[in-house]
């Protein structure tokens, strides 16, 4: 990764200085308490400063609306405390001069405003952008005395310089000795825009970090669900393997029963020929209780094994189908290339979480066009049940990968041709967790011959009059 150097942040200035200087600050923001962003006017035109601190991607520079959507910015309800500091004392004052102490990755802005009793005072904000020690420090001019910190250091941190409110402003020591660049500058090229490039840089950067964090927590959370159903699931079976034997207490009772007249009662144990299986077997008896009783307790211990069965196996079934819907998502979740898509998936599993939709985001299906058909591809759970329920109309051919999780592709054509059936079999595969298998099945049929069961997980689908194809 490119990081932030002097020298960036010194053509960086040269190139906006002008328009700084003599600017006001319309608006602050402060959207995480690593970033913020200034919207600053001047000759007419209204720019947005954007800042981060954060030790990964530290920077600034003007962003552009596109590079704005990228960061996925989300501006929270309540501004936290530092951001209202700075509202108090920087909203609609006039920056004066703009500067960057020699060789420093620092940059001042010194403003002229007004206190309380109308008195003009000088204000400077601080920002330094240095790795891990990022930080930004607003200060009395006058008094040299600091007003507040996006975050303060104390002792237990930095013996030798200490920040926060009431505690004089000094520089870092061990200031550099000359302009520093890396290997891959954004000051290389004299002739560069360097804000854009900087701008474009890290918006995709933060971008695919943000998208990448949001990936991970879904993750977290359907892993966390799906170790929980595999781990009942086992247990199930154990359980089930414990009664799969339940038919022998049925021949034990049905044996006393039919030797009653032949065997003595309080008994410790009968031997009896075992009609099923052609032989004679020995059967363990409570001697307290007639053979009558005893009988009818393997009845009840095969009735009450019998159930068990019936209850186990209907719920192995649910945990099964939990499981792989569960698949299905962290599949969704691997393919999904915006935030749209992840807060869709998120909102899926937290349905009583509130998830406001981002119109910067398309939520639609991934739409293709082949020799002149429409063809749609899923790419979550909510897009595949988008596709069977909205789009689909009867005669619409429906694919999807055999025993393995992947988007629903659906084909609207007249008369499809092999080719064409291959294809969106083809395509049925790229979109599914068998993408890299050398070989896997594809089922395909009408939509008319889909069903969603009530009560089932979204994008679940019966189907029936099915036909396979081996991609």
């Amino acid at each position: 990764m490119i990081t932030f150097d002097s020298l960036t942040l010194k053509k960086w200035l040269e190139q906006n200085a002008e328009f700084l200087t003599d600017s006001r600050v319309q608006k602050i923001q402060q959207p995480t308490r690593r970033d913020f962003i200034f919207s600053i006017r001047n000759k007419c035109e209204t720019k947005k400063l954007y800042l981060n601190i954060n030790p990964q991607y530290y920077h600034i520079c003007f962003m552009n609306k596109q590079n704005e959507n990228k960061r996925l910015i989300s501006i929270p309800a309540k501004p936290p405390m530092f951001c209202m500091l700075l509202r108090k004392y920087l909203e609609n004052a006039k920056i004066i001069r703009v500067n960057q102490p020699e060789f420093e990755r620092i940059l001042e802005f010194y403003f002229e405003t007004y206190n309380e009793l109308s008195e003009k005072i000088y204000i400077c904000l601080a920002i330094e952008l240095m790795g891990k020690h990022s930080n930004v420090i607003l200060y009395n001019y006058d008094t040299n005395i600091i007003l507040g910190c996006a975050h303060n250091v104390g002792a237990d941190k930095s013996r030798e310089r200490e920040m926060a409110g009431g505690l004089p402003y000094v520089y870092p020591s061990g200031r550099p000795k000359n302009w520093y660049a890396n290997e891959n500058s954004f000051s290389s090229g004299s002739d560069c825009d360097i804000n854009l490039k900087i701008d474009d840089y890290y918006a995709q950067y933060i971008h695919d970090d943000k998208i990448y964090r949001m990936k991970e927590n879904c993750k977290l959370l359907v892993n966390s669900r799906l170790k929980k159903d595999k781990n009942s699931l086992k247990k199930i079976k154990t359980r089930l393997e414990k009664v799969a034997d339940s038919d022998k207490y049925r021949l034990y009772g049905d044996l006393i029963m039919a030797n009653l007249y032949n065997l003595k009662d309080y008994q410790k144990s009968v031997k009896v020929f075992d009609y099923e299986n052609n032989k004679d077997i020995s059967i363990e008896l409570d001697p307290a209780k007639t053979l009558k009783e005893n009988a009818n307790i393997f009845y009840k211990l095969y009735n009450k094994a019998k159930t068990s069965v019936e209850k186990l196996s209907e719920f192995s079934k649910h945990l099964q189908e939990q499981i792989l819907y569960y698949e299905q998502i962290l599949y969704s979740i691997e393919i999904a290339d915006s935030a749209q898509d992840l807060a869709e998936i998120k909102a899926e599993l937290e349905p009583d979480r509130i998830v406001k939709p981002d119109k910067k985001f398309s939520a639609h299906p991934l739409e293709l066009y082949i020799d002149g058909c429409q063809i749609w591809v899923g790419r979550n759970n909510r897009q595949n049940d988008y596709i069977v329920s909205k789009l689909a109309k009867d005669e619409d051919l429906w694919f999807h990968t055999k025993d393995c999780a992947g988007s629903h592709v659906l084909l609207r054509c007249g008369q499809p041709s092999d080719s064409l059936i291959l294809k969106c079999a083809e395509l049925a595969k790229e979109y599914s967790k068998g993408k890299e298998s050398s070989k896997v099945g594809v089922i395909y049929t009408k939509r008319k011959f889909l069903k969603k069961p009530p009560g089932a997980n979204l994008g679940y689908v019966t189907y029936k009059c099915e036909q396979e194809i081996i991609v």
